[in-house]
């Protein structure tokens, strides 16, 4: 069972202050490229009134050359608190882009400079700001100096093992204006590889006086508490975690402001979210929500009786009606089997 000690509970009482922007949870959804969208922030919103929500990372240079918002940058002008998350490595443009960014109604910019993905790194944005950092504290200085809301980053420990710079370059974005810094405890060569490493939080968090957010390996209420203890984060991003399981940023921040354990979602509860899931895509991207969603309902498909062959099933689904219907029968089958004992396979890929 998990404790919630009095020092975090009195350490997390107050709202999370980013600059003038106050936000009454301790508990954050990442941006998540390809994942969270209008649709799935609001999913998650269900469960987390109060947290701060992001955007998909957005290409200041594509905004620059086509002077067209995107659809991953669309928000609800009722989502608040909402960040928009912009990359790039040219401070002009990102300035430009942070202006679109909050005309379109953000509370703040978050300035992507973690994702080690390689069609991002090689030209110059993500995580390869890591070995640029007087290049990153200027493209921090741009857009502070364009934009009236706080401007955040979301960073990563180091590019690899033999050039983690964490201290420093959190330094350097907290001097150039930075209200907030979210670190992520891997190194870029790690990619989402190995374990966190959250004692480089914890050096991070030292060293700054803005509010300093965790992130990486948050999969549980109790991981949230056991990095919050070590590492005096002011709060926790959520993000591989919340694939299939838009309930895990409110589970956790439920516990923190109660010190109470919401009751996991059963297989039928997870599989009628899926259900709404499909749905409001099917309906805010038509037959491009319907091809997105596929990788959504394998990810809810886990944990439960013949799960595999659902995941196989729903992975290929052309239709909104198809996968309602697997997704209808596969509850049924449940409500009819209720004490059915997971199979092998499945074993493991509960989320906890």
């Amino acid at each position: 069972m998990v404790a919630l000690s009095s020092d975090l509970k009195t350490r997390l009482a107050s709202p999370l202050k980013i600059g003038p922007v106050e936000v009454k949870s301790r508990v954050l959804q990442s941006p998540l490229s390809g994942v969270t969208d209008l649709v799935f922030r609001r999913l998650v919103r269900r469960y987390a009134h109060d947290s701060m929500m992001y955007t998909e990372m957005v290409n200041a240079t594509g905004l620059h050359y086509v002077k067209q918002l995107p659809k991953i940058m669309e928000i609800d002008r009722n989502e608040r608190p909402i960040s928009i998350q912009l990359f790039d490595c040219r401070p002009d443009f990102l300035a430009e882009a942070a202006q679109m960014a909050v005309a379109e109604g953000a509370d703040t910019i978050d300035i992507n400079m973690g994702c080690p993905v390689n069609k991002i790194t090689r030209n110059g944005g993500g995580s390869s700001l890591l070995r640029q950092p007087e290049l990153a504290g200027a493209i921090v200085q741009s857009v502070v100096n364009a934009v009236n809301v706080p401007v955040t980053v979301k960073t990563r420990i180091g590019w690899s093992e033999q050039e983690i710079n964490a201290v420093d370059f959190a330094r350097r974005m907290e001097d150039a204006g930075a209200q907030m810094l979210t670190l992520h405890g891997r190194t870029r060569a790690q990619g989402y590889n190995g374990s966190a490493r959250w004692e480089w939080i914890a050096r991070a968090k030292q060293a700054l006086s803005i509010p300093v957010i965790a992130n990486g390996d948050i999969f549980s209420v109790e991981a949230a508490v056991r990095c919050l203890e070590l590492t005096g984060a002011d709060g926790v991003m959520c993000s591989r975690g919340t694939l299939g399981y838009p309930f895990l940023v409110g589970e956790i921040d439920h516990f923190l402001k109660t010190g109470d354990e919401r009751p996991s979602p059963t297989p039928i509860e997870r599989l009628q979210c899926a259900r709404d899931h499909l749905i409001m895509l099917w309906e805010y991207k038509g037959d491009r929500g319907i091809r997105q969603a596929r990788k959504h309902m394998t990810w809810y498909a886990k944990g439960f009786l013949n799960a595999a062959e659902l995941r196989g099933q729903l992975a290929v689904i052309e239709t909104v009606t198809q996968g309602i219907d697997l997704i209808d029968r596969a509850i049924e089958h449940l409500a009819a089997h209720p004490t059915a004992p997971m199979e092998a396979e499945e074993v493991g890929l509960v989320q906890v």
